[in-house]
């Protein structure tokens, strides 16, 4: 790349750091075909010895550190790939060719290729960024006329469809007749829409005219058997597949009938026992205790961190024990025994015993379906359930519809746990203190006022991934770290160690919409980490931070008795199989098709059994990914299912991955280049080192299904290894100066529930006083 494409005049003269920095910034905001971090602006500010450097010494020392960052991804191929990732996005969301053909030489001189090599490099990176582009843009050309067309189908359909008054003109009837065969269910109700009528709202049915106008010549069967003669068996509406009734949809789909698609389960004689109590009640050592007895079984839990802490307790009983989990297995020779995340519930392979553990996550709407279908379809003689006593009533509603006796099992918390009177000073935090906040930017704030009270921090985030999570919590377990600052993550049940306290720094939370009071159930559940029977703190405190609330706020949650949810329907969701059929009855390949339909059909709002979980990602990646037809339906599924980062353009980036595939290419794995050292890591290099962790994750959840195209899964482990490694030695790290200071760049991401939103909060030298930024 040429010098003279990348020098920019900045007026201003010498000075010190700062006054680099600014030069830096103009000059990488002009030079659109170099791929800059902010990272890289700091070394090559710390790099600069002529107090007087101009601008060209400047842009040399720029691109020095650029070259060095960009040797940490290996080859010039795939350091290209990184560096065209990182160039700046024009209002199209991409940078112009020329750019990349710049920033291809720019690559190709790091790499010190000759120069007729490096120009062959960028005329390839070029042209293959060109039919990339095309490529990307057919494909979502396609999906976007697909998902046109479908909403389009789905609305004449609907708008075709006539109310019961219409009925009797269209098949030659009475009134009277009419209503009978529509009781008798002879006339397929197509949908049912709310009608608002004396103050009161109704459901009215819907019928579809061509399936009406099929069931004519049936008419005189039914009205001589009406008259005395022996009743034919009811008249099947036999609908074009394209304007399949909802009926029909709903019937090929059986949501309704949820717990009929687990056949193992329902041929076993299962028993389920609910082991219902608060924190530190003992219901996990309970579960364990069962399973580890049991001749074969099977530990399911909400996380992967979690699913590895069951089998480590398990194999230290003697028991050997496999993994599995969305993106890892791990084989343990002789095992009869598997620990797992929830999702990946095996539904075909009996076993003595299965635990499934945290099922208040019945009531999570995202979630909870992966709850129902494992209560409901774990092929176990005995199914444990753990969870808090909130999830009692949705659990009886499971047993009762799979016909499976039920079992309660009381604990009781082992130590008290009391509120404290007075809200706690930031000063006053001390060995044992777990503080809670409930966004990563408030975690960092924290930390950073902490450390310079002269505390060591460990830290737990949503964000971070369960290697280092469980290396902060063995920090802060083992007495390395005197504080612990988490979100609400900690509250899933990861092994932190005894509390003495858990201070709030806030009794609100946003919850994805609004901001809104903590409730009791959710201090009891995180605050109720406090305390260890038999440990160093039995007694457990739950507090405020000062300037967080009111103390009196949380007075009455240690002691409030279970709030069940307000809805009592386990929630459902669809699976491969289900997906299939709902097609092949509606007649399309198109999965936004599909999918919008089950959203709209395969359920009656008021099913008195059963609710629709939250489909809205799927259909957002469904709606992505749909214009690749050389991907069958359920290959296009198996993507829509993918764990991704929507704040991170995780489903661009799997699109992008789709259109790959179908051309019969590879997809190597993220990675995040080089590191700076971590005690001069900062804000946001630790949050790209996060990023790319978790895009990690995505990928190799897909090279599980896919490994033909997600192939160097041991280049995928190696980069996560490194991340993992470098972000724990980034949270050991006592920070100085402006290193992992937060900037106004960095996006407030929450842990736990509390996502996309963070309310900023400032923590003083003195006091410890909070107050809104």
């Amino acid at each position: 790349m040429g010098q003279d494409h990348l020098s920019h005049s900045v007026s201003g003269g010498a000075g010190g750091q700062a006054e680099w920095r600014r030069r830096l910034e103009a000059l990488a905001r002009r030079a659109e075909a170099l791929p800059v971090r902010r990272d890289d602006l700091d070394v090559a500010v710390a790099g600069i010895g002529d107090p007087d450097a101009g601008d060209a010494e400047l842009l040399a020392a720029l691109r020095e550190a650029v070259v060095a960052r960009l040797g940490g991804y290996g080859a010039p191929e795939t350091t290209l790939a990184a560096a065209l990732d990182e160039l700046p996005k024009g209002p199209a969301g991409e940078g112009t060719l020329e750019a990349v053909g710049h920033c291809a030489r720019f690559v190709a001189e790091a790499f010190a290729l000759p120069a007729a090599d490096a120009a062959a490099f960028a005329r390839r990176a070029v042209e293959a960024e060109r039919q990339r582009r095309a490529e990307r843009r057919s494909a979502a050309r396609a999906a976007r006329e697909t998902r046109a067309e479908e909403e389009r189908r789905l609305e004449a359909w609907e708008a075709s469809l006539i109310g019961a008054a219409a009925v009797p003109a269209l098949l030659g009837c009475s009134g009277a007749e009419a209503e009978r065969w529509i009781r008798a269910g002879r006339l397929p109700v197509a949908r049912r829409v709310a009608v608002r009528e004396g103050g009161r709202t109704a459901r009215e049915p819907q019928f579809d005219p061509a399936v009406l106008e099929g069931l004519r010549a049936s008419l005189p069967e039914w009205r001589k058997a009406e008259a005395g003669a022996s009743p034919p068996a009811t008249c099947e509406a036999r609908a074009e597949p394209r304007g399949a009734t909802n009926a029909a949809v709903a019937r090929v789909a059986g949501l309704d009938r949820y717990a009929t698609h687990f056949v193992t389960a329902r041929a076993l004689n299962r028993r389920i026992v609910a082991c219902l109590g608060p924190t530190n009640s003992g219901k996990t050592y309970f579960g364990l205790t069962r399973l580890a007895e049991a001749e074969t079984g099977l530990a399911l839990g909400p996380l992967r961190l979690l699913a590895h802490e069951y089998r480590e307790a398990l194999e230290a009983r003697g028991v050997p024990t496999a993994l599995s989990t969305g993106e890892e297995r791990i084989l343990a020779p002789g095992s009869r025994h598997t620990a797992a995340t929830v999702e990946m519930c095996p539904f075909r392979t009996p076993v003595d015993v299965a635990v499934i553990d945290e099922a208040q996550m019945l009531a999570d709407p995202e979630r909870g379906p992966a709850w129902t279908a494992a209560i409901m379809g774990v092929p176990a003689r005995t199914v444990i359930v753990l969870g808090a006593p909130d999830a009692a009533p949705m659990i009886r509603r499971i047993a009762e519809l799979c016909g499976d006796p039920l079992e309660e099992v009381r604990l009781e918390r082992m130590g008290p746990l009391i509120a404290a009177p007075d809200p706690v000073p930031l000063d006053d935090i001390g060995r044992g203190d777990a503080v809670i906040a409930f966004s990563r930017r408030e975690v960092f704030e924290l930390r950073s006022a902490l450390l310079r009270r002269g505390r060591s921090v460990a830290v737990v985030y949503g964000a971070l991934g369960p290697t280092v999570r469980r290396a902060e919590a063995r920090r802060f377990r083992e007495g390395e770290a005197e504080v612990l600052v988490a979100t609400d993550a900690i509250g899933m049940g990861l092994n932190i160690g005894p509390l003495r306290r858990v201070v709030f720094s806030a009794l609100t939370k946003w919850d994805g919409q609004q901001d809104r009071p903590l409730t009791a159930q959710e201090i009891k559940q995180i605050g109720g980490r406090a305390g260890r029977f038999g440990g160093a703190h039995a007694e457990g405190i739950v507090a405020v931070l000062e300037g967080g609330g009111d103390p009196a706020a949380i007075a009455h949650a240690p002691a409030a008795g279970p709030a069940a949810p307000g809805d009592l329907r386990p929630p459902v969701a669809p699976d491969a199989d289900i997906v299939a059929v709902v097609a092949a009855e509606i007649g399309t390949e198109s999965l936004f098709g599909t999918l919008r339909r089950i959203e709209r059909s395969v359920l009656r709002r008021d099913d008195p059994n059963y609710r629709l979980g939250d489909l809205s990602t799927q259909i957002a990646i469904a709606a992505a990914v749909d214009g690749v037809r050389e991907l069958s339906l359920l290959d296009r599924w198996t993507y829509a299912m993918c764990p991704v980062d929507e704040r991170d353009e995780g489903i661009e980036r799997l699109a992008g991955w789709v259109v790959e595939h179908a051309l019969g290419r590879t997809v190597g794995p993220p990675r995040a280049g080089h590191l700076p050292p971590p005690s001069r890591a900062s804000q946001e290099a630790l949050q790209l080192a996060e990023q790319v962790h978790r895009r990690l994750v995505a990928w190799r959840w897909m090279a599980l299904r896919f490994p033909e195209v997600f192939r160097d899964i041991d280049g995928a482990l190696a980069e996560s290894g490194r991340l993992n490694e470098w972000i724990e030695a980034v949270l050991a790290t006592r920070p100085s100066g402006r290193v992992l200071a937060l900037t106004d760049g960095v996006a407030g991401e929450a842990g736990g529930a509390s996502r996309g939103h963070s309310k900023r909060r400032q923590f003083g030298q003195r006091g410890g006083s909070a107050r809104k930024a």
